[in-house]
């Protein structure tokens, strides 16, 4: 007797009690730098906003800060718009972009609220980072910095012990899986130089005493556009990842790197994340860049479900066994009459069940059904929760 609805359940019960990789992709998207002349550090990070999204990456799970609206600015020659190419193809500001922290919002204290959840009740959801320790964080920032310090609209610094302490805190408080760290500044690569916490991969434009370096001007604009490091980032990822199927990974990304493109030396640390260097370098971009619809059921919350799927399989087991022997006695049965025909002998009465062949079929699909409503009202009993 065939009985695919069962092995179909136990796979999916099995499949359950998998634990995923990680369940969701975040991104905190951060320009540092406001006035007009600052206008490529707000398309730097405008355009890692487009490519996230167009990447799957929903605005719900991106926190995008601001501190200048260049669009609107008088001097911006085309009014609503942001561009970081000279040929003007892509408005990366247009019509659906959601802003989470806007000029004077974006501060030092707020940035370091945000990543620790340290923020009021009043707070609202689309201003909070909701992730835990099943969600992969992609961390951007650009602006204007110097030897481990990154400036906050030229009025407060970030230093590189200041973030570090933070992502600590991330850690401890289980609100990552892994991060991607990357900074766009001068002496960029001093701002991750004092991380401690495990399972952060980072990369920056440039080393102690370098320059970070604008890529090409719009001289319609009047000023710098994008710099070079985030434009041949981009040009890798929309060339080469160019959906979430990409198998394309962050080793591959930091192997673009070239002091002839950037006009700096890029560097990229390996040595927190669990495995080293191989194992950092083989992760996919899109587990940073890219969504993921990955589903993780905490079991921890609630012990009676694990026994209570347990017992229903034991249950499961124990009517495939009586059907198994009903079916073999059938057999038995059947076989016994046929000789007795043939052989000329008063054939033997059976007496009929009182319930059809199929009996136990239909007692095994029906259990079968109640495992599947009890694993369904478990599952979503776990996912339930305010939404985001």
């Amino acid at each position: 007797m065939k009985l695919t609805g069962l092995l179909a359940l136990s796979a999916l019960l099995g499949a359950a009690l998998v634990n995923a990789k990680h369940t969701s992709n975040w991104a905190v998207l951060v320009c540092t730098s406001r006035f007009w002349f600052n206008y490529r550090h707000l398309a730097n990070v405008l355009s890692i906003y487009r490519t996230v999204k167009r990447l799957g990456i929903p605005d719900s799970q991106i926190i995008l800060m601001l501190p200048d609206d260049m669009a609107c600015n008088p001097r911006n020659a085309f009014p609503g718009t942001v561009y970081s190419n000279a040929d003007r193809a892509v408005d990366l500001y247009g019509d659906n972009i959601e802003v989470d922290y806007r000029g004077y919002e974006v501060t030092v204290e707020n940035f370091i609220r945000l990543l620790t959840d340290r923020v009021g009740d009043e707070m609202p959801r689309s201003k909070r980072l909701l992730t835990d320790d099943r969600s992969n964080i992609l961390v951007y920032m650009t602006g204007h910095g110097g030897n481990e310090f990154l400036k906050f609209q030229d009025a407060e610094e970030i230093g590189a012990f200041d973030l570090a302490d933070a992502f600590e805190q991330m850690w401890e408080k289980k609100r990552y899986h892994e991060i991607l760290f990357m900074i766009d500044t001068c002496q960029a690569n001093t701002m991750y130089s004092k991380l401690y916490s495990p399972n952060i991969i980072a990369t920056g434009s440039s080393e102690l005493d370098q320059s970070s370096y604008s890529h090409h001007a719009d001289s319609d604009i009047g000023v710098a556009v994008i710099d070079r490091y985030t434009y041949y980032n981009l040009e890798f990822l929309e060339t080469e990842v160019r959906d979430t199927s990409s198998k394309r990974t962050v080793g591959d990304l930091f192997d673009s790197y070239t002091y002839e493109k950037i006009h700096s030396n890029a560097g990229v640390r390996y040595d927190l994340f669990r495995g080293g260097a191989e194992a950092a370098r083989s992760r996919l971009l899109t587990d940073f860049f890219g969504n993921v619809q990955d589903v993780e059921v905490d079991l921890s919350k609630n012990t009676t479900l694990e026994e209570d799927l347990l017992s229903l399989s034991k249950t499961i087991a124990a009517l495939h066994r009586k059907a198994a022997e009903q079916e073999a006695t059938m057999k038995n049965n059947a076989t016994s009459e046929r000789r007795a025909q043939i052989t000329g002998q008063k054939k033997t009465q059976f007496a009929k069940p009182l319930t059809d062949d199929n009996w136990w079929t239909k007692k095994i699909l029906g259990a079968t059904a109640v495992a599947g409503c009890a694993f369904l009202w478990g599952l979503s009993s776990f996912l339930e929760g305010p939404g985001r």
